[in-house]
């Protein structure tokens, strides 16, 4: 097969992309070096914390130790299968806060303001929610990605947000829609009970029609000649080879497999390409910089009432779960179990959230290791706008070894102040009448925990990875010399090559990252097909008019 276009990553951008660029007639190659998706680990909602944790479905990144965490090693988890990591997520779904986007286009990224890129999130949109509230003109009906709701039948999710009602936030019916701000029912790319990744809703679709293809194969590196992209450089069956691109390529590998990519491929800090032999083809500081991310804390507290997921914290209530959700795809297993979150503000004078929550109806970690105090619920906890920076670098000239990454986590004063009001925040509302037939104890931190020493040691300790990496490879104006992509997504320096995951980013958007990567695919598509982007919205965002003057 010939190809118009080759993408390198079969995840949420890329797929998104395949789709669309099939759909407007291209002929496109997807090159994937992760497997299939069958099978329950991946398709069965509640089964989302085996496939983060397998070898078969995921890198195995690792963070180099974190200097402000005493030296801790984090797991960096990215999907290495069809439909990337949409296929390993915790599938939550969050478009981001329109003040995201507008402070995308502040920093250079024209033409992805929210006004600009609302658009696309109504495209790519089959939204579930309206029998729950919410306004249905703010959300899409057609597109090929489904967004759900849970039964959020278990009581602790109405309680919870009963909690924030109570400790003087605002409600939302929609935080996809009008307004962010608030406590609500939360949103998953969960369909018919089942996981619908990005290779559900797009790359298998796409690839019935014929126009697009995928190779399992490890990309190596992009080839360029006299400064155009021209193809990419794979290794396949134990053999090297070269899979032409007659337009463009595009390479969607992540934001850290993007910038390690475009570094073997000459683009990226000279100095640094030189050290490990890479001969330089564009010298764009900005490759692997920026590195930004989400980091939580898990609150816990025992729960009075044997009402959690504990009860079938065993072998046997994990397999009646299992079975009835394989026969009838209903059940505790169509679940991610996060039904209720919320989005405030730290403190007067934020203008927008800067705090996410999910909550959960059982104690437990993201590895499946539940508390060992039995019945229990907690609340993930974190800042949205850290202000710390780390890097993706290339740990040698070597396509086959991982990437260096180091987030720098925590190395900014902010931080620790930021998550200190995170746990108070947190304790404040679980404080509150609705949870009081609910709250035995906290069990993590644990009510000694309370001065700001004994607060960041906790911190320090226990804080992880939301598992949100972004902005290695940042957009920008093209005079920008730390941008390394236009708002075109066009690589700078380079004819004929493209970027489009997670790495674009400018800034870390607010929640969860599958649906902005997946926008952003969907945008990308109309700038490679050369089409007018879709026509800006008018649709005006809820701002807490007394944002200035109060913290809730």
């Amino acid at each position: 097969m010939q190809a118009d276009f080759v993408i390198i990553g079969a995840g949420s951008a890329g797929s998104a992309m395949a789709y669309r660029l099939g759909e407007g007639g291209a002929r496109v190659i997807v090159i994937e070096h992760g497997g299939t998706d069958a099978g329950p680990f991946i398709q069965m909602p509640a089964a989302l914390s085996y496939p983060m944790n397998m070898s078969r479905y995921d890198w195995g990144f690792h963070t180099e130790p974190e200097p402000h965490l005493g030296g801790r090693v984090l797991a960096t988890p990215r999907g290495k299968v069809i439909g990337g990591s949409s296929s390993i997520n915790g599938m939550v779904y969050v478009r981001g806060h329109a003040r995201d986007y507008d402070t995308w286009a502040e920093m250079g990224a024209q033409g992805w303001s929210y006004a600009d890129v609302l658009p696309y999130f109504q495209r790519m949109e089959s939204w579930h929610g309206q029998h729950d509230g919410g306004d249905p003109s703010w959300r899409g009906a057609n597109g090929p990605l489904h967004i759900s709701r849970g039964p959020r039948e278990n009581p602790l999710f109405e309680a919870f947000i009963r909690a924030g009602e109570q400790a003087g936030y605002p409600v939302t019916r929609d935080y996809n829609g009008q307004q962010q701000e608030g406590f609500g029912p939360m949103e998953a790319t969960i369909h018919n009970g089942q996981r619908w990744s990005a290779a559900s809703a797009y790359l298998k679709p796409a690839m019935k029609k014929g126009n697009v293809e995928v190779i399992r194969a490890f990309a190596r590196r992009v080839v360029i000649e006299n400064g155009k992209a021209v193809g990419v450089e794979v290794e396949r069956g134990g053999q090297i080879e070269v899979i032409p691109a007659a337009r463009e390529v595009v390479v969607a590998a992540s934001s850290i497999n993007t910038p390690k990519i475009l570094m073997l491929s000459g683009i990226g800090a000279a100095a640094h390409l030189r050290a490990h032999g890479v001969e330089v083809v564009a010298d764009r500081p900005g490759v692997g910089a920026n590195l930004q991310d989400h980091l939580e804390l898990y609150l816990q507290f025992a729960s009075k009432k044997p009402i959690t997921l504990y009860k079938y914290w065993n072998l046997w209530g994990k397999a009646v779960i299992g079975a009835q959700w394989l026969f009838t795809k209903k059940g505790l297993g169509a679940s991610n179990q996060f039904e209720a979150c919320a989005f405030i503000r730290s403190k007067p004078g934020v203008e927008y959230p800067d705090i996410q929550y999910h909550f959960l109806p059982i104690a437990v970690r993201y590895d499946g290791k539940a508390s060992a105090e039995g019945h229990g619920f907690q609340a993930h906890v974190g800042p949205m706008r850290s202000k710390s920076r780390g890097a993706v670098t290339l740990r040698s000239g070597d396509p086959k070894d991982a990437p260096k990454i180091l987030f720098n986590y925590m190395s900014h004063p902010s931080d620790w102040e930021d998550f200190r009001t995170c746990i108070r925040l947190t304790r404040e509302i679980f404080g509150q009448e609705a949870m009081a037939g609910y709250v035995k104890h906290e069990i993590q931190p644990g009510a000694a925990v309370q001065t700001d020493a004994q607060l960041d040691a906790f911190i320090g300790e226990h804080v992880e990875s939301a598992y949100h990496p972004c902005g290695t490879a940042r957009m920008g104006r093209r005079d920008d010399p730390l941008a390394v992509v236009d708002p075109e997504c066009r690589v700078i320096g380079v004819e004929g090559l493209r970027v489009a995951d997670s790495s674009i980013f400018p800034q870390v958007t607010n929640g969860n990252l599958n649906a902005p990567s997946i926008m952003v695919g969907e945008k990308a598509a109309d700038h490679l097909l050369g089409r007018t982007p879709l026509p800006r919205s008018n649709a005006e965002p809820w701002i807490n008019p007394n944002w200035r003057t109060t913290q809730r």
